[in-house]
């Protein structure tokens, strides 16, 4: 299903759900707001890949945290759920970034639903 065509009202509001539940942590919300700006926020200089292309190595996220990988691993999948983040492997590692797209479509879909 295309972002921009949900098939129902319904299914915009499952979407918009997941967000909210994946948002509601505080943990997850300011993960988010650090892989908008990679480079800012995460040691761009250990990274194996490019931040801005592939993201940010799930260690590194996982060291400005301070929580468990298992926690953060487990965060990262709430936020890849909801549509929110990608991610991509590089060797054994996985990266993530935001999906700028998927964002601005759920922005969207909430200024026409509220």
């Amino acid at each position: 299903m295309a972002h921009d065509d949900p098939r129902s009202p319904a299914d915009a509001d499952e979407q918009l759900l997941e967000v909210f539940k994946a948002l509601a942590n505080p943990v997850r919300l300011q993960v988010l707001r650090w892989l908008r700006e990679p480079g800012r926020h995460f040691p761009v200089e250990e990274a194996l890949a490019d931040p801005r292309e592939v993201g940010v190595c799930v260690s590194h996220i996982q060291a400005k945290t301070g929580l468990a990988q298992s926690t953060v691993s487990a965060y990262m999948a709430a936020l890849q759920r909801a549509g929110l983040v990608r991610s991509t492997r590089v060797g054994k590692w996985t990266h993530y970034r935001r999906d700028e797209d998927r964002i601005a479509w759920l922005v969207e879909v909430l200024g026409r639903s509220l």
